[in-house]
């Protein structure tokens, strides 16, 4: 039965050890194999012939980057698709989102992959030569099989309602003048781009808990305390997403003078990232510490650590001094405006008088509601913002989205506005013209942060004055990326927005 076939992975590791004694030739192979179809068995019979024993491992489901709806069946379903088949003798679970560990720990005598990468070239990830590397440390070798290939992304897109009805008729307007590899190669060719990104650093705690009751006497939830995490949130993960794909970013932001939390922010920092911080006496490095149920992420209650008045008139005149020398050095400004003090009207007027091209988010939360209104802005370049801080400045609260657009436009002499809507999608603006994108994202983990993945990602591309269609339609993949991240656990991942764009475009 297949029930014997599926071993965990150091179980697996022991048993490839004593067969390796017996002198059996081991053989591997690694997917998702989340459709198994026709091409994937003659892919593992093909595989056998180098040996006599074949293993596969299997990607975990939170590692699966394939677009909406993906994986279709979960990590258990498909070990035991595969391990119903003759030909394989034994599956295990990887612990790593790639094969490189495993690799090293099982030691096959073949690594077997399909013929999609018999050009290393083609690899967008970029993780074959280190696959490759993992198996010749081990005394293996890898070999490429040339059988019939499905797609099983295509398979899927096309049977299988991963999507909704609107999104599924967009991608297939989208694919007749766009492929895969157009957008990637656009995304790609952000590596020269120096970027200058100014607003508020701003630490995300995490503190789960669990749920146990409520007090007798008080209208409160009972919690008991589990653990805490940390992330490094605002203007610092916004460099690391924008770090992912260009050549450098100059950080430029506030943190408090007790407590500072330098030395965590600076780790947590990518290498491309150059920080210059700026003190204040009179107010904390900000920490949002958000109370989670961790059964399902739940928020229960958020407490802040911040002064969100006006840094004081020394650090303005420092920080404008620092932007004079710094402006002309790179070729986009990205203001992230959460309104907690930083970005003051005077070094508001120094960036849009100074900068050549500057794109803008003036966020709404809860310790600025109502206040940091995108209309104080006047003459940026690129501005993305959500669908209530659209409607906050007109005060309509309800209505069509094109002619409050219309409106920010004259208040704001930008010709290219991104606005996302949520659960409804996103819908660009350029020059005249909208363009809607669906929503793609079909679960939410957590929505902190996403909308400044957009900004981060779709600035770029805006610069570039790249086809207006391309940049909403790479914003709600970043998007959907990132409502599958806890908070701002970590910045977009450059492969794996490259491996949804593809798997969506199959």
């Amino acid at each position: 039965m297949y029930e014997g076939k599926i071993v965990d992975l150091d179980k697996l590791a022991e048993i490839c050890r004593e067969l390796k004694k017996e002198e059996k030739r081991l053989v591997q192979c690694h997917g998702c194999f989340d459709l198994l179809h026709p091409g994937h068995i003659r892919h593992f019979r093909a595989a056998k012939k180098y040996g006599d024993i074949l293993v596969v491992t299997v990607t975990p489901d939170r590692f699966v980057n394939k677009g909406p709806g993906r994986p279709v069946f979960n990590e258990r379903l498909r070990m035991e698709s595969i391990a119903s088949l003759e030909v394989v003798d034994y599956v295990s679970l990887n612990r790593w989102e790639t094969a490189i560990e495993t690799l090293k720990l099982l030691k096959p005598d073949f690594y077997v992959k399909g013929q999609d990468y018999s050009d290393r070239t083609e690899d967008i990830t970029g993780n074959i030569i280190l696959e490759e590397e993992a198996v010749k440390e081990g005394g293996g070798e890898i070999k490429v099989t040339d059988e019939i290939t499905f797609s099983s992304s295509k398979i899927i897109n096309k049977h299988f309602d991963v999507l909704s009805e609107d999104a599924r008729d967009y991608i297939k307007e989208f694919k007749h003048d766009f492929s895969s590899d157009d957008i990637i190669a656009i995304l790609k060719d952000l590596k020269d781009l120096n970027v200058l990104v100014i607003g508020d650093a701003i630490m995300d705690k995490y503190t789960f808990c669990r749920a146990i009751g409520k007090p007798e006497k008080a209208a409160v939830v009972s919690t008991k305390y589990l653990y805490d995490e940390i992330y490094a949130g605002g203007s610092l993960m916004i460099s690391n997403h924008v770090a992912g794909f260009a050549k450098s970013v100059h950080l430029i932001t506030t943190i408090g003078r007790r407590n500072s939390m330098e030395d965590f922010i600076r780790e947590k920092l990518r290498e491309n990232v150059t920080p210059k911080f700026f003190y204040r006496e009179d107010a904390p490095t900000i920490v949002k510490r958000r109370y989670i149920e961790s059964f399902n992420n739940a928020k229960l209650l958020e407490v802040s650590e911040i002064n969100e008045e006006f840094v004081n008139r020394n650090i303005e005149q420092e920080i404008i001094a620092y932007l004079e020398e710094m402006i002309p050095a790179v070729d986009i400004v990205l203001i992230a405006d959460f309104g907690h003090g930083l970005i003051t009207p005077n070094i508001r007027e120094e960036i849009v008088k100074k900068a050549d091209y500057s794109a803008v988010n003036a966020q709404t939360n809860s310790a600025n509601f109502g206040f940091n209104l995108i209309t104080k802005y006047s003459d940026v370049d690129y501005i993305s913002i959500d669908e209530r801080e659209l409607r906050l400045p007109y005060r309509a609260k309800f209505g069509d989205f094109e002619p409050l657009i219309e409106r920010l436009v004259l208040d704001t002499k930008c010709e290219k506005i991104n606005v996302t809507l949520g659960s409804s999608g996103s819908i660009y603006y350029q020059k005249g013209k909208t363009y809607f994108v669906p929503v793609f994202s079909d679960s939410i983990v957590d929505t902190v942060g996403a909308g400044d993945a957009v900004l981060s990602i779709t600035s770029m591309l805006a610069y570039r004055d790249i086809d207006p269609r391309i940049i909403p339609f790479v914003g709600n993949a970043t998007g959907a990326l990132a409502v599958k991240i806890l908070g701002n656990k970590e910045p977009i991942n450059p492969v794996k927005l490259f491996k949804f764009i593809k798997y969506m475009l199959e």
